[in-house]
């Protein structure tokens, strides 16, 4: 008889018919009358009491559900005992009074009994609770070391199961607003965990961590240093994957970025590059349509690029960038202690540099200084030493403008001897010029001036990467000190005498960081207003005029506008030889006035006139910035400092940011070559970062290989010459093509078919021997030579 099912004499006994009833209908009706089923809720309850009971003395036993004699091993008690949990969190709610004790009574059940039950039964009590937790019955603070537990033992569907709900469960906790007094008891628990010397515990809550972390449920500063700690684990793995996490942190939220972007961000990923052939074909070559097609599809591409830009300067924002290394309350200490472990760690190569790359990059987000740092690694630089990209990155990240250039001198000497010199191959050279620059933007005062002649004679180079490498080289010195350079690859520099800061030394900001911009596009604004009002003036001058003179709108702008600047100067200098009789001082003023007004002409065009100050100055009142507008256009004598009287308003902090993506876009668009003509790229050819942006940035491996081209293996060469082949098609003789031929057959094969009478081939054979032998009289004639022979 199975036990899931009711008897009929606990039926009969509670005066009910004596049907059978299985345990999901009995559920249905236990919730439609809750009273009614008391006693059949008391029988079930006993039933899975006992069965508790009998698992319990196995585990006390020390039986497994393998062993013969275990209670585990018949499949339909496990499956019973199960059943039974289910249907009791089913109906708890509706019985609290009953069923007061069941969670607790599950809780331990689980916790004792665990190891010793089968895989099927663990699952379906785990669920069971899990209900409980989901009908907020029991806590999660209650049952967080219970799933961390369960998470340890050797069985797949329930680590997920357990895993899952223990973060979806917190993700829900703290959906609506972030419970910090439960969310502390949590992290106190998972914290202490990841603080024991037990293995698979820390590494479970550590997996636990890193996920909320990742997801930003807990994303404060106290989980970020519960991370790093993990760092100094005595279990490697535990060690091994705080460090993949750590270095790792960025690409995840990239990937996190990129999922949830839309189809129109995913088109713009892939680099797109303009040739100069392309511009002068669209301007120059063609017909006028073909032209016009080409001009469109080319503004399509630099509206492209545009975008592309903006997004990489919003992504590459530094108000936007975090690393869990960021929140670290005691840098310096962490970075040395991790260091003195590197020292003394015995583990496989790989570990060692994962713990250099983060040490590099504490250093280097910090600003800190670790002196002993720089010489052990230039133990490592060497052209043959393994993986020594990445070594070279992580020297590179570890330079900052605090650090004394005595201290990476020597890293630098050996860098440059050992990868940059005649002998070396050409990947060695280019990674070498490579790494020489990136340490130079951050500490430009370790090169001299003959060493960077040395280096930069590799521009000729006709190799590539090497070439490139060299250039870009030029390009830095020319910005940060252009002296050190020979004048002939000092090109253009905006300033001559530029000269990288001392040590120690540091610009103090005075202003608003992109306050220029606005500056310079309130000017801009100020003179279109101008430009606008003064052809609003000319349409009422020419409408006063009536029809004296008869001028066109296009065609005739420019010579009315001449005329009128013409009549304007003479109107000035009538009015100057008049007052030239006058008082010494008025004629000061009125020079000054006049000298104003001719300036006037010659910048904008025409002079300044105002229809309806009132009207105007009612439609600016709506914005700030337009009444600024209008002050600054008032005001001839003021500078434009003076209009903005030193505050911005929300709206020009947001053109501010509008203009600092403007003006990269254009700047990409000028290492493309598609500025128009007025416009001059060589201005600002080469941004250099700042400190702070350089210290946020990460050096990868790959960047410092730029141009190199990689030895593809015989499979990537095989790949290649079969993807050349598919194009053309199977070889065949020509016989075997003219066969194939449809369509008819050429007039020399209708010539070979056709049957000819044998006096038409005689005469046909004297034709070609006749013609034979006057080619071959000409030739006599135009022989000129003596034979060599008789």
């Amino acid at each position: 008889m199975p036990a899931t099912e009711i008897t009929a004499d606990a039926l009969s006994a509670s005066g009910r018919s004596s049907e059978k009833m299985s345990l999901p209908t009995l559920q249905s009706k236990m919730k439609c009358d809750p009273e009614g089923y008391e006693t059949e809720l008391n029988l079930v309850y006993n039933q899975f009491k006992s069965s508790v009971q009998l698992f319990q003395q196995q585990a006390a036993l020390n039986f497994t559900s393998a062993v013969s004699g275990g209670v585990g091993s018949d499949p339909t008690v496990a499956k019973d005992l199960g059943d039974r949990a289910m249907f009791l969190a089913h109906v708890t709610p509706f019985y609290p009074v009953q069923l007061l004790n069941y969670p607790k009574e599950l809780v331990e059940f689980l916790s004792s009994s665990a190891r010793v039950l089968p895989s099927s039964l663990r699952v379906t009590v785990t669920q069971a609770l899990i209900l409980l937790l989901n009908r907020k019955i029991v806590a999660i603070k209650e049952t967080l070391p219970l799933f961390m537990e369960l998470q340890v033992l050797s069985d797949k569907p329930l680590k997920v199961l357990a895993f899952s709900h223990v973060i979806h469960s917190i993700r829900r906790m703290n959906q609506k607003h972030k419970n910090e007094t439960e969310n502390r008891a949590l992290q106190s628990i998972l914290f202490s965990m990841l603080q024991e010397e037990d293995e698979k515990k820390a590494m479970r809550s550590l997996v636990t961590i890193c996920d909320l972390h990742r997801r930003k449920v807990w994303f404060d500063d106290r989980t970020a240093n519960a991370i790093c700690r993990a760092c100094f684990h005595k279990s490697s793995r535990v060690m091994i994957a705080a460090l993949s996490f750590l270095l790792d942190y960025e690409k995840i939220e990239q990937e996190n970025d990129s999922d949830e972007s839309s189809d129109e961000e995913e088109q713009i990923q892939p680099h797109i590059a303009v040739s100069k052939e392309a511009i002068y074909k669209a301007k120059n070559t063609g017909t006028t349509s073909s032209k016009k097609k080409k001009k469109a599809k080319l503004q399509r591409v630099i509206r492209s690029m545009k975008k592309q830009q903006r997004l990489s300067s919003e992504r590459d924002n530094n108000m936007n960038y975090y690393s869990p290394l960021t929140s670290l309350t005691d840098p310096q200490g962490f970075a040395e202690k991790l260091f003195s472990k590197l020292q003394t760690c015995k583990e496989r190569f790989e570990i060692k540099m994962m713990i250099v790359k983060v040490v590099a990059r504490t250093v280097g987000l910090h600003r800190l200084i670790l002196l002993n740092f720089y010489p052990f690694l230039q133990k490592y630089v060497q052209p043959h030493q393994r993986d020594v990209t990445n070594l070279l990155a992580a020297a590179v990240q570890a330079c900052h403008d605090m650090v004394p250039p005595d201290a990476v001198e020597p890293l630098f000497k050996q860098i440059v001897n050992q990868f940059v010199h005649d002998r070396s191959r050409t990947e060695s050279i280019a990674v070498g010029l490579n790494v020489v620059r990136e340490i130079c933007l951050r500490i430009p005062l370790l090169m001299t001036e003959d060493l960077l002649q040395d280096l930069v004679l590799y521009k000729k180079s006709h190799e590539k990467a090497v070439s490139s490498a060299a250039r870009s080289l030029i390009s830095l010195f020319r910005e940060i000190c252009p002296s050190l350079l020979v004048k002939k690859d000092r090109g253009r520099p905006i300033d001559p005498k530029a000269k990288p800061k001392a040590f120690g030394e540091v610009t103090i900001p005075s202003d608003v960081p992109g306050a220029d911009l606005l500056q310079d596009d309130v000017g801009d604004d100020v003179s279109n207003s101008s430009d606008m009002d003064d052809h609003f003036n000319d349409d009422l001058e020419e409408e006063d005029a009536g029809s004296d003179d008869d001028v066109s709108t296009h065609e005739g702008g420019s010579e009315l506008n001449s005329e009128i600047e013409e009549d304007d100067d003479d109107g000035d200098t009538l009015m100057g030889n008049e007052e030239d009789d006058m008082s010494e001082d008025e004629g000061d003023v009125s020079c000054s006035d006049d000298d104003d007004v001719k300036s006037l002409g010659e910048t904008k065009g025409q002079k300044r006139k105002f229809a309806d100050f009132d009207e105007q100055l009612d439609s600016a009142s709506q914005s700030l910035r337009a009444l600024k507008r209008l002050a600054g256009a008032k005001s001839e004598n003021n500078d434009t400092s003076d209009t903005t009287d030193g505050i911005l308003s929300n709206e020009d902090f947001q053109r501010i940011k509008e203009l600092k993506a403007k003006k990269e876009a254009k700047l990409a668009l000028a290492q493309h070559g598609l500025l128009k003509k007025g416009s001059d790229p060589r201005s600002e050819h080469f941004k250099i970062p700042s400190s702070d942006q350089l210290s946020l940035k990460r050096v990868d491996g790959y960047s410092l290989e730029a141009n190199i081209r990689q030895k593809m293996t015989k499979e990537e060469r095989k790949a290649l010459m079969k993807a050349g082949r598919e194009e053309t098609g199977k070889y065949q003789s020509k016989a075997a093509v003219k066969q194939k031929k449809t369509g008819g057959l050429s007039n020399r094969q209708k010539e070979h078919k056709k049957a000819m009478p044998l006096v038409a081939k005689r005469s046909k054979i004297a034709r070609v021997k006749r013609e034979k032998k006057m080619k071959q009289r000409g030739a006599d004639k135009q022989f000129r030579g003596r034979k060599a022979w008789k």
